[in-house]
């Protein structure tokens, strides 16, 4: 895969609890991906962008799509897909470290 299409997997890194706690339990970190993205398109994306970073596992988890109301108007909301990237020990992903 090139570059853009690589930057187009990782939609933007999970802030929540869970995901800490999760990071901190098993040296992993979470984010939102394209819901059509694989595993290995995930950790392609993981290791171009973090050089500095191995991947040794990533698990995935499909969010489906819910009802929702505003008002008298009924919709639906979008499909997405959370990505928990376990690294090889010793290595990890400081976001401060990084500016839009």
């Amino acid at each position: 895969m090139n570059i853009d299409s690589l930057a187009k997997v990782l939609v933007r890194p999970l802030v929540s609890e869970k995901a800490s706690r999760s990071g901190d339990r098993e040296n992993s970190v979470a984010f939102w991906v394209h819901p059509k993205a694989s595993k290995l398109d995930i950790k392609n994306a993981v290791e171009t962008f973090f050089p500095d970073v191995k991947v040794e596992s990533v698990r995935t988890i499909v969010k489906g799509r819910s009802f929702v109301r505003f008002g008298q108007t009924e919709g639906r909301t979008a499909k997405k897909k959370k990505a928990y990237v376990k690294l090889v020990a010793g290595h990890q992903i400081n976001f401060a470290d990084f500016e839009q």
